[in-house]
């Protein structure tokens, strides 16, 4: 009984600190924090597998899976956003297209 308190009092202990942390980046710094926090969303997927790995119940495997289900789709989608935002930098060649006419 005291472990899942403590385990609830760290969840939102962390979800305060990172929400507090994270509303006070400068926008211009949000996509080397999203490529960072990629590094982070790794870590936490393996830990999710092992989670699932070491799970003995039926109710630990399930949670176990819908862990690594959700940490794959959050490191993919940190990816994939911090790609878009990376495009936004890039030149476009649609003037140079236009130029050669």
């Amino acid at each position: 009984m005291i472990e899942g308190l403590a385990a609830i009092y760290i969840f939102m202990l962390a979800g305060f600190t990172g929400y507090e942390i994270i509303s006070k980046v400068p926008v211009i710094l949000h996509t080397p924090l999203m490529s960072g926090s990629n590094f982070v969303h790794g870590i936490v997927l393996v830990g999710a597998m092992v989670a699932l790995g070491i799970a003995e119940t039926t109710t630990e495997q399930v949670i176990g899976f819908f862990a690594v289900l959700l940490g794959a789709g959050n490191a993919v989608g940190g990816y994939v956003v911090t790609e878009r935002m990376l495009e936004m930098f890039k030149p476009s060649d649609k003037k140079k297209e236009g130029e050669g006419s």
